[in-house]
């Protein structure tokens, strides 16, 4: 199966104790992202530091840096959450965001552009069903059955 997405810390796992990257490890990221998986590099280092690195690895993608960084939850609110680790949040200097997306602003320039072919969200897109069957989709989907994210509905 290929991964949807490959995150990885830097220091202790892609680059040497000298800090370098060596030819194996920049040969694998290379491999990752030409299979079109999104590589995601983590890192409590500020993103400035990242440019060497960036060049050194051809990296082109996201990366997740610096302490004092955000948190976002994208999608759907997961309902109250317990045992969150509040004392490494703390000293990581992170904050959390909260908001609803605003639908209605966003949701013609999207349409758009997916019509124009400038953005393919059919990789989000797990299982499809019919109107019918919305509501054992909506239990799948909640219930977190089947590995569901986004269910596309067909009348």
């Amino acid at each position: 199966m290929i991964p949807r997405l490959v995150a990885t810390d830097l220091d202790g796992t892609l680059l040497r104790s000298d800090g370098t990257i060596d030819q194996r490890t920049r040969h694998a990221l290379g491999a990752v992202e030409a299979a079109g998986v999104p590589v995601v590099l983590c890192t409590a280092r500020p993103p400035r530091w990242l440019r060497p690195l960036a060049e050194a690895t051809g990296h082109r993608g996201v990366a997740v840096c610096a302490n004092g960084g955000v948190i976002s939850i994208i999608g759907v609110y997961g309902g109250f959450v317990d045992k969150f680790p509040m004392g490494p949040f703390m000293n990581r200097s992170l904050r959390m965001r909260t908001g609803q997306c605003h639908v209605h602003r966003y949701m013609a320039p999207l349409l758009q552009r997916i019509q124009a072919g400038q953005i393919d969200p059919s990789f989000v897109i797990t299982h499809r069903m019919t109107l019918q069957d919305a509501p054992r989709g909506y239990q799948m989907f909640r219930d977190k059955q089947d590995d569901c994210e986004k269910i596309v509905l067909s009348p």
